[in-house]
């Protein structure tokens, strides 16, 4: 990595800190301070000689029996640092000399196009090492200014035909999508990676089962892993790690957006990431305050997803899409309430839909999109405004409907959606290996239009017969 300024120790790559460590002298030098292990517990330990020097969420380099090793500071008192490892099982002694490294920073290069890396920015794909940019970056920048940002009024198409219609999107919008486990987020997330709106796009895969990154890489993104980077974090990984991932997938986001190009950023999950967030704050004794999360998850949330969107006048956009594991299908659980105030709309996914085996399981009555109007046309949002209507008759009155209580002619409008719900529940079913439709209004108006002339016709048939 190209250095920068006195800082000659990239943070990613750690070679070469050994023989900083063994060269390492405490008088004359400002940048790096020296410290030693002191305590040692669960989740962390504490270095004394560092109090003065560091700052929360800088980063120290541990050396131990095995080698140098990475950790965060998470809480810093007048005599002692605590420190959380980064890396999982790292071997860590009482008196193990520790170094101040600063804050993790990365150099991203369209060159990472096509890698998948870890989120200490190691390429784990065995493609060969990674060529780092000329600018550095730090891993917990600050979006930029409110009132410099570009404004969001540009849409997209998803090919996602239940989203493009009763959720349509702009760039530089943030979408979450809301489930319970097992109801088919990761799928719905991997249809919309390959969205062809996009000039590159950014994956975060945060505790993942190990089994899918392959699967998920391979199968899904297919050709658009050419303009893909994919950040990964596996469930066995260490807090730090997976609390990590998002960061380094939005910083790297950034670097595209501001080479003008418009940026996908896929983070799943980022329930996982307050998780990851929470197992930290509580290490370094920090208080839950809400169903067992600390305070700081709910301040470092905001600080992420505030940071994608448009970018400065003339610079590109991140549109970010992120999934949110609802906790025993609670839908106002901390994680999904919060999250859901700071986006510009949520996809809900419910269990029931997907039960009766029909995909994606987008509910659309209770699916938001905030930026729609910008995306629909008149015609269109009266249309899907009726569609809603008709949607929301149709399921009020399915109990009636199964007892028999319903009788065709007594309610025009349930009559009309008796007829018309079931072919749009199936327009816009669609399973990951189907084509993506670029127009699915189209689509919907086509087999509309056929249901009725249906009808009609066999009405007249009836009549004719009478």
């Amino acid at each position: 990595m190209e250095q920068s300024g006195a800082q000659t120790a990239s943070m990613p790559r750690l070679e070469g800190l050994a023989e900083i460590v063994q060269n390492y002298s405490a008088p004359g030098t400002n940048l790096f301070r020296g410290g030693r292990v002191r305590t040692i517990a669960a989740g962390h330990y504490t270095v004394s000689g560092l109090s003065q020097h560091v700052r929360l969420g800088e980063f120290v380099a541990h050396q131990s029996a095995t080698g140098v090793h990475m950790g965060e500071v998470v809480r810093v008192e007048p005599d002692l640092v605590y420190v959380c490892p980064i890396e999982p099982g790292e071997p860590i002694g009482v008196d193990d000399m520790v170094l101040r490294q600063g804050e993790f920073r990365l150099a991203p290069d369209a060159s990472w196009c096509g890698r998948t890396i870890s989120s200490l920015c190691r390429p784990i794909d065995g493609k060969g090492s990674l060529t780092h940019g000329t600018v550095e970056r730090s891993i917990t920048s600050l979006p930029p200014p409110s009132m410099t940002r570009s404004r969001v009024d540009k849409p997209f198409r998803t090919g996602v035909k239940a989203i493009d219609i009763f959720a349509p999107l702009c760039y530089g919008q943030r979408l979450g999508i809301f489930a319970g486990s097992g109801v088919g987020k990761s799928t719905l997330l991997s249809m919309l990676a390959k969205a062809d709106a996009f000039d590159k796009v950014v994956i975060t895969l945060v505790g993942e089962r190990g089994r899918e990154v392959r699967e998920f890489i391979e199968d899904t993104l297919g050709d658009n892993m050419a303009k893909s980077v994919v950040v990964v974090t596996t469930s066995d990984e260490s807090p730090m790690l997976r609390k990590m991932a998002p960061l380094v997938g939005m910083t790297i986001a950034e670097h595209f957006r501001d080479q003008g190009d418009n940026v996908l950023f896929i983070a799943d999950s980022v329930t996982r990431f307050a998780h990851a967030i929470r197992e930290v704050a509580i290490a370094a004794g920090e208080p839950p305050v809400a169903r067992g999360y600390p305070a700081s998850v709910f301040t470092e949330m905001p600080r992420l997803l505030e940071r994608a969107g448009p970018g400065l006048e003339g610079s590109g956009t991140i549109t970010a899409i992120i999934s949110i594991l609802v906790d025993g299908d609670n839908h106002n659980d901390p994680i999904a309430d919060s999250t859901r105030g700071i986006l510009d709309g949520h996809i809900v996914l419910d269990r029931a839909l997907a039960d009766e085996g029909r995909y994606p399981p987008i509910n659309p009555l209770s699916s938001i999109s905030r930026l729609a109007r910008k995306a629909w046309t008149p015609d269109q949002e009266k249309l899907v405004s009726r569609l809603k209507s008709l949607i929301h008759n149709y399921e009020e009155t399915k109990d009636l409907r199964l007892i028999g209580g319903y009788r065709p002619g007594t309610d025009p409008d349930l009559d009309m959606a008796v007829k018309q719900v079931p072919v749009v529940y199936d327009v816009i079913k669609q399973s990951p290996g189907d084509r993506m439709v670029i127009d699915a209004y189209t689509e919907l108006a086509n087999a509309l239009r056929a249901s009725l002339s249906g009808g009609n016709q066999a009405a007249a048939n009836a009549k004719r017969g009478a």
